[in-house]
């Protein structure tokens, strides 16, 4: 089953833990300092929050296709391609405490997609200074976002 993920830098980490929580009716699937994820059912949906800086009002991150294989990362990735779009792959990367392969494009306005599959936990948030996910906001909009966002 894949599911859309849509990634939040959130001000208020707890309080928005709180608020999501309450409107799907599940608790977080991972919580680690500073990130929150939930596995929502229905509707299929991968919400992950990330702790930003101190009243910075919620924005997106990026969003992803969370799927099942490796193998649905490799199908995504050439099909992407066939179309023409802009690629970049990473695979067994650590980031939002989890490792995963993944292909990342660029959307007409800049925002960054992923499709990922978790292969497994991983002990850290970010996987490199500058990366859009996993940073502050000021250095996420300085950052490339497709070839560095994570989760």
């Amino acid at each position: 089953m894949s599911r859309i993920q849509l990634a939040l830098r959130v001000a208020d980490l707890e309080a928005s833990v709180a608020f999501y929580a309450r409107l799907f009716g599940a608790e977080p699937a991972k919580r680690r300092p500073g990130y929150a994820n939930f596995a929502i059912a229905e509707p299929p949906l991968k919400l992950v929050l990330i702790e930003g800086d101190p009243g910075e009002t919620t924005r997106m991150d990026h969003l992803g296709v969370e799927v099942e294989t490796t193998e649905e990362v490799t199908a995504a990735t050439a099909r992407l391609a066939g179309q023409g779009l802009a690629t970049v792959t990473e695979q067994d990367t650590a980031c939002c405490y989890a490792v995963q392969d993944k292909v990342w494009v660029t959307g007409p306005g800049a925002e960054p997609w992923e499709v990922y599959v978790v292969k497994g936990d991983a002990d850290t948030l970010d996987k490199a200074v500058g990366s859009a996910c996993c940073t502050s906001a000021a250095e996420a909009s300085a950052a490339q976002p497709a070839a560095s966002a994570c989760c």
